[in-house]
This record gives structure tokens, C-alpha cells and sequence, in this order.
């Protein structure tokens, strides 16, 4: 029996140790693999050294390139049933190639986060205004991803906040939206016994990927805002910042004397987390769930982050540690977790929570396969109730698709 296929169109190649978004491309994958699918995994961008190599899974990695007609022989022949692009850009690019060479195929969009909302907050906190719908809403990113998610026939959607905001500020159809957020094994009783206790632990810790804006603002809000008081009353702790991509911008704040201490690239992510004692995160602007701070909680560390960090993240659970916004209290709660064992312990536990009831590998794919098989079955009304959808291909089928060709005979 032949097997079903997937084809991905991935915006970078599948980096799981440098970024959250490659952690959860990783876990998609598994997902299908685990029903038995044979996939294909492409991209435009160079492959770097970080990138894993997807053949150990069986996987066919193939290169493609940006405005080519090779692409739409490649797929042609490949006539996948299902085609995942990796954020709305890749879409854009080959969107239509894939509807007009492949009509049949499923195309879903994994938003990984929305790109629109984290750009209009970074304008908004650059220009010193309140973030609104309004502002959202002048964006040209805004009207490009917006139209991506519509002229596909399903999107993942990481956070319950970005599902509703789609919903009520954009009135786009449930019926091709699914919240789907990071897929994680329960944390059980065994998995606990393995971290470190309190006393076992110390320092404070920030990780995140320097390619990724909010990442640099959170570093820099630390070193400017945090840091110092919290010092102050903990002279000997260290903070120290992990991530892949680090810049010099990032690299001159390094000051051992301060205890402000530039890591770099961590090789294991969940060892120099199970080690701290608490990790901060004041996180500014940003969109999606924070992958430091699962990562925290799947580490049994404690966090203090901002209220956009938690954002669309834990529900109505109690958090993992104290959400604050002005950054003196901010200090002074990271002071708290760092030195009182028992509020220590309570955080720990709240992540716990959060991660089994939120973050179900099990229950979250089970809604998700149901939802593409509900979709293969009733493929032709589906696309036929999203008009907007349809409408949108159309248009931009044209406009994308002679662009493109202009710039294939140019390139010849």
C-alpha cells in the first residue's frame, strides 16, 4: 500500500537546538511520521551547520529555489496530498504554484506565530504608542498574512490568543483555523525525579535565538533594567544569556564583574535550564508561545516573564513562577522565586500543570488529524464555503504568478 504523502515548504531548514520555531517544526514532523507519512522536506534558504539532517528520519530533503519553473515540475511529479508551508512568506512564494500544479493537495499554513501582530508591537513600542487593533490593522503585513491564512484550506494556530483575535478582529471561519500549540509528553512522576532540587540549583538564565527581535529587546531590558537590582541583594548570583546567532551588540554586554555573562549557543538547551534556579524572560513585543518559557517548565524552572510572555500561553492555570510589567517588581519577584524554596516549589508544580493540560502531544494531534481528515473528506465544500479564500486565490494567482514569471524570465 502506497504510503500517504507530505511535502513541507520550510521557510528556513529545521534548526530544533537554535529556535523555538524549530522545535516545533520537528514536533509536526514527528506527528506525521508517526501516521506513517512519507515526507518530503524542501526549502530556499542555505542549509547551516545547525540545521539537522532530516534523512536519519527518512525524510527526503530537496533544495528549491525562489521564482523557478523547476519548482512546479518537481511538485508535479511528487503530487503530494498534503502541503505544509512553513509561515505565510513561504505561501506567498509558492502558494500558487502548489494550487495550480497540485490542485488536489491539502495546503495547511503553520503560522508558527503571527508575524503581523509581532511587527505591528515592535512599531508600536518603537513609536512610543499603545498597541491597538487599529494599528494592526494599517499594516501592509498584516493584509499579506491575513490573505495567506485565507487562501489556505487550514492554519495552525500556536495561541488561544492570536485564534481569537483572528476570529473576532478578522471574522475568519473557525472552519479553517485550529489551535494547535506546542506538542509535548506529559511530565510525569518519573520525569520530575530527574531534575534538580532547589538546593541543587543556582544563577538565573535567559536562552533565545538573536536572529528574533524580541529576543535582543528582552536582553537589553535585563541588562538596563533587571540586572542591577536584582544584584544588589544577591551579590555572587549570575545571569547567564544562551542562544544561537549571538551579536556583537549582544556580545559587548558581557561583564563577568556584574555577573552578566554572555553564553552563546548552547549544544544542550535542557541542561543549562534544569541547572538554573530561575529563568527571566521580559518579554516587550512579540506574538505565539514563548519556547524558553515551556522549556522552562519542562526543565522544572520557575520564570519570571512580562504579561506578553504568558500570553495565550497557560489558559487560566496559575503560572509558572510571577508575571510582571514594571520592571522594579519585576526584580524584586525574581529575588522572591531565587531565595524562597516553597514559592519555588509551587511555581515548579504550576508549569507541571500547564504543560499536561495544555501542551498535550496526544490530545492536541488527535484534534489535528481528525480536523485534515474531516477537510480530505469534504475537500470541494470546503473550499467552496471559504469564498473569501477562493476569491483571494484567484486574484493573487494572477499578481504572484506573472510577477514571478517576470522575474523567471529575467533570471533565464
Amino acid at each position: 500500500m502506497q504510503k500517504k504523502s507530505l511535502l513541507i515548504i520550510g521557510y528556513v531548514w529545521v534548526e530544533p537546538n537554535s529556535s523555538a520555531a524549530g522545535k516545533r517544526m520537528l514536533q509536526l514532523i514527528h506527528q506525521f511520521l508517526e501516521r506513517d507519512y512519507k515526507i518530503t522536506f524542501t526549502s530556499p534558504a542555505i542549509k547551516s551547520e545547525k540545521a539537522i539532517d532530516l534523512k536519519t528520519l527518512e525524510i527526503d530533503e530537496v533544495s528549491i529555489e525562489l521564482n523557478s519553473v523547476s519548482f512546479d515540475i518537481f511538485i508535479k511529479e511528487l503530487q503530494p496530498e498534503i502541503v505544509l508551508f512553513d509561515r505565510f512568506m513561504m505561501e506567498e512564494q509558492f502558494g500558487w504554484r502548489v494550487a495550480e500544479n497540485c490542485p488536489k493537495a491539502i495546503r495547511i499554513l503553520d503560522t508558527e506565530d503571527l508575524h503581523c501582530l509581532r511587527k505591528t508591537r515592535e512599531v508600536c513600542l518603537k513609536n512610543k504608542i499603545n498597541f491597538s487593533i487599529d494599528e494592526l490593522l494599517k499594516q501592509d503585513i498584516t493584509k499579506r498574512e491575513i490573505a495567506s491564512i485565507l487562501r489556505c484550506d487550514l492554519s495552525l494556530i500556536i495561541s488561544t490568543f492570536e485564534l481569537e483575535l483572528l476570529k473576532n478582529a478578522f471574522k475568519i471561519n473557525e472552519s479553517i483555523l485550529i489551535y494547535l500549540p506546542f506538542l509535548f509528553d506529559e511530565i510525569d512522576k518519573t520525569h520530575q525525579h530527574k531534575w534538580k532540587n532547589f538546593e541543587e540549583r543556582e544563577h538565573f538564565i535567559f536562552i533565545g535565538n538573536f536572529f528574533h527581535k524580541p529576543n535582543v529587546d528582552a536582553v537589553l531590558t535585563l541588562k538596563n533594567k533587571v540586572w542591577k537590582e536584582v544584584r544588589k541583594q544577591l551579590p555572587k548570583a549570575e545571569l547567564h544569556i544562551y542562544g544561537a546567532y549571538v551579536t556583537q551588540q549582544i556580545e559587548q554586554l558581557h561583564n563577568k564583574k556584574e555577573g552578566f555573562i554572555i553564553k552563546g549557543f548552547a549544544e544542550d538547551a535542557n541542561e543549562v535550564v534544569g541547572n538554573a534556579k530561575v529563568v527571566l524572560a521580559p518579554i516587550n513585543f512579540g506574538a505565539g508561545i514563548k519556547g524558553k518559557l515551556t522549556e522552562a517548565m519542562l526543565c522544572g524552572t520557575p520564570s519570571v516573564t512580562t504579561s506578553l510572555g504568558v500570553e495565550g500561553m497557560s489558559e487560566d492555570l496559575y503560572w509558572n513562577g510571577f508575571v510582571e510589567d514594571d520592571f522594579i517588581e519585576f526584580s524584586k519577584k525574581a529575588i522572591i522565586l531565587y531565595l524562597e524554596k516553597k514559592t519555588w516549589e509551587i511555581a515548579r508544580n504550576n508549569g507541571v500543570n500547564i504543560i499536561n493540560n495544555i501542551y498535550s502531544k496526544e490530545k492536541n494531534g488527535y484534534l489535528f488529524f481528525n480536523k485534515i481528515e474531516e477537510i480530505q473528506h469534504n475537500l470541494k465544500n470546503h473550499r467552496t464555503n471559504n469564498f473569501m479564500g477562493s476569491l483571494l486565490q484567484h486574484q493573487t494567482l494572477q499578481a504572484t504568478k506573472y510577477m514571478s514569471k517576470w522575474i523567471e524570465a529575467k533570471n533565464a
